[in-house]
């Protein structure tokens, strides 16, 4: 009678563990399909950038974010939510000098939070399983980097030239998104 208990409870267990278990093919159909989305978005806000190189900024993204195939899953997950909760910060700002078409800013906003709600799913179960990576400097890192995003915008009054720089540099993030989504194979 012990034993069969003792089966029974480890199966429970083991079933429990694989149902909490992250479902990475899944999160990165879902994490490419919305970040597609983000790109086609993005392009579409695009208008002539040529008049605005006198405005050209190099931001410096941390180079981390360059290289995907550094980080483990968890961690490229924890970059990646960073990122886009950041880029979704930005686009909140006033944009109205931008002379973007509203309507394309907030279909690009409800792609953020989307992929910002997979992320965070996955991360309170990576949290449950004691995964989680606590310290990560990359995301720390992040958040100087947009600050400086952040802080180009404010100097330059948001002007239309200033919005064309950081819409060009976030689209530069979106692609770096996609390596770090190719990060979380099985």
């Amino acid at each position: 009678m012990t034993n069969r208990c003792t089966l029974q409870l480890t199966v429970l267990l083991c079933l429990t563990g694989a149902a909490l278990s992250v479902n990475y093919g899944k999160l990165r159909f879902k994490l490419r399909s919305s970040n597609s989305a983000c790109q086609t978005l993005l392009w579409q806000l695009i208008t002539s950038p040529q008049h605005c190189l006198d405005d050209r900024m190099d931001f410096q993204i941390p180079r981390q974010v360059e290289q995907p195939q550094q980080f483990q899953k968890e961690e490229a997950m924890v970059v990646m939510y960073e990122m886009l909760q950041q880029i979704h910060t930005i686009f909140r700002r006033s944009f109205s000098n931008a002379g973007w078409n509203e309507t394309i800013v907030e279909k690009l906003l409800e792609e953020l939070d989307d992929q910002m709600d997979c992320l965070e799913t996955a991360l309170e179960e990576i949290k449950q399983e004691g995964k989680f990576p606590w310290e990560n400097r990359t995301a720390l890192r992040l958040k100087t980097y947009y600050l400086g995003i952040l802080q180009y915008l404010k100097a330059k009054f948001y002007g239309r030239c200033a919005w064309t720089v950081v819409q060009v540099e976030i689209f530069r993030n979106v692609s770096f998104l996609n390596g770090l989504i190719g990060a979380l194979q099985d």
